[in-house]
């Protein structure tokens, strides 16, 4: 009897490029979107540039400097990282910013994790990892961190750095122009795209969303998906992220509660939220990660463990095989 073979990450068979799209959503602020792939935001100041997020690796951050070189020529001088997972900081490198910025806790976690999410992103997703080789040794350091609050200015642009609280990651931070109600949101808001929940905080993360709609924003980069580009698109992105966070975390507390095991919770979960969330981009690369966090938040692991690129395989197929 032959022995089946083990299945790949869903990520791995993903080898289809995306359309990037370039586009203004307020005076100052820009999107660099790619149908689902990690997004980019940029606000273009009085004086100089802020890009947050920088795409997985120099050789693909070099197509958001070819795209901001068209519609300006003002240094690059701040990149904000506002949380910290290989696919959007290393490509850091390629800006030459003046300063690389973070939250400290964010910080703590490249201290604490970075090498080995590092390791286990490149497997899990190799396409979004487009010319890995440019990557330079070792970790993307941020050069200032801040906790709470951090007031940028780029002229006469007021640009804030806000920790709202613990939701995708312990250091999520958003970039937030007060002035034309403009907000970056990294990786807490996904639109149409389903939200990467390995490294997250559950019982936190709807409040946090909440903090974000207290805000009252117009237009909004998510994470992952199509800007959103009026109040109501902004309101649906918030309320979508939050409700599949909502959901999940039901899903998972009942399976505990009624004693289950992580596979069986797993299998119940998925069955739960694939009719509503399925068309989602990344559902079923995201779902056993997420599935697995949430369980250990709902048992005895109030802090994420580390994802190591043999946690990956493990974890994978005692859920997918």
């Amino acid at each position: 009897m032959s022995q089946q073979p083990t299945k790949a990450f869903a990520s791995q068979a993903d080898l289809e490029e995306k359309k990037v799209t370039f586009s203004q959503i307020s005076e100052h602020a820009w999107a660099y979107t790619a149908e689902g792939d990690p997004n980019t935001g940029i606000i273009i100041g009085d004086d100089a540039v802020l890009v947050a997020d920088t795409q997985a690796t120099p050789a693909m951050a070099a197509d958001v400097i070819r795209r901001i070189r068209e519609v300006t020529d003002k240094p690059i001088k701040y990149v904000v990282l506002t949380h910290y997972h290989a696919v959007r900081v290393l490509g850091a490198s390629a800006y030459q910013p003046q300063q690389i910025i973070a939250s400290q806790d964010t910080y703590d976690l490249i201290v604490e994790r970075g090498e080995q999410d590092k390791a286990s992103e490149i497997g899990r997703f190799p396409r979004l990892f487009s010319n890995v080789e440019t990557v330079p040794p070792g970790m993307t350091w941020p050069t200032m961190t801040f906790t709470g609050k951090m007031t940028l200015w780029l002229g006469k642009l007021e640009v804030q750095l806000l920790q709202l609280g613990r939701g995708h990651t312990k250091g999520d931070t958003i970039v937030w122009l007060p002035g034309e109600k403009a907000l970056l949101s990294g990786d807490l808001v996904e639109f149409g795209a389903t939200p990467y929940a390995g490294d997250a905080y559950f019982k936190d993360w709807p409040q946090t969303l909440d903090n974000l709609a207290a805000l009252k924003p117009k237009v909004l980069v998510p994470g992952r998906g199509a800007a959103l580009t009026t109040p109501e698109e902004v309101s649906k992105g918030l309320s979508e992220t939050r409700d599949f966070i909502a959901d999940m975390h039901a899903s998972v507390k009942a399976g505990v509660a009624a004693g289950k095991d992580l596979n069986a919770v797993y299998k119940d979960t998925y069955a739960a939220l694939k009719p509503k969330y399925g068309h989602w981009v990344i559902f079923d690369h995201c779902l056993p990660f997420d599935v697995t966090r949430c369980y250990d938040e709902s048992t005895k692991h109030v802090d994420p463990r580390i994802w190591t690129a043999e946690r990956d395989v493990e974890m994978w197929k005692a859920l997918e095989n």
